[in-house]
């Protein structure tokens, strides 16, 4: 899964980076970013506390899709 921030709704007020710091940041300009480009499995609970707890409902998630050759 990949996790995504809308910078037009995240006002920096922390939440994600405080449920998984392992995935989010505070930048120095005050918002939210994405420190992982696929979200370990085992962090995945965590990520989707972080979307639900969202105060400005700024993160969202994508699922990854493998292609595969035949």
């Amino acid at each position: 899964m990949r996790v995504i921030i809308d910078e037009d709704l995240c006002r920096g007020h922390g939440v994600c980076c405080a449920l998984c710091p392992e995935v989010f940041e505070i930048t120095d300009s005050g918002y939210a970013q994405v420190l992982v480009s696929a979200v370990p499995i085992e962090l995945e609970n965590d990520v989707r506390a972080a979307l639900l707890q969202c105060p400005e409902r700024a993160i969202a998630l994508a699922e990854v899709c493998f292609e595969t050759s035949d």
